[in-house]
């Protein structure tokens, strides 16, 4: 990743979730990136969608990846 992309890890029933803010535009604009993987086997990290959308904060972008990564969980988890 590039020096200004972020990620938080979180943990979420059997998942860990890798929240990320890619940037975009020098850093003005951020997208969200999410990596899921279960933490008992199989635990194959799965990169997934999240819905489109470009954040001024880096804040913002990791918590539209957060918020993508538990409705994951919860609807195919």
């Amino acid at each position: 990743m590039a020096a200004m992309d972020e990620v938080s890890i979180y943990q979420h029933d059997q998942y860990e979730l890798r929240c990320g803010a890619r940037a975009l535009e020098g850093g003005k604009e951020f997208v969200p990136t999410l990596v899921v993987s279960k933490q008992v086997w199989p635990t194959r990290p799965r990169e997934i969608a999240v819905e489109p959308g470009r954040f001024q904060r880096v804040e913002d972008a990791v918590r539209a990846a957060y918020d993508q990564g538990v409705r994951w969980v919860l609807n195919y988890g």
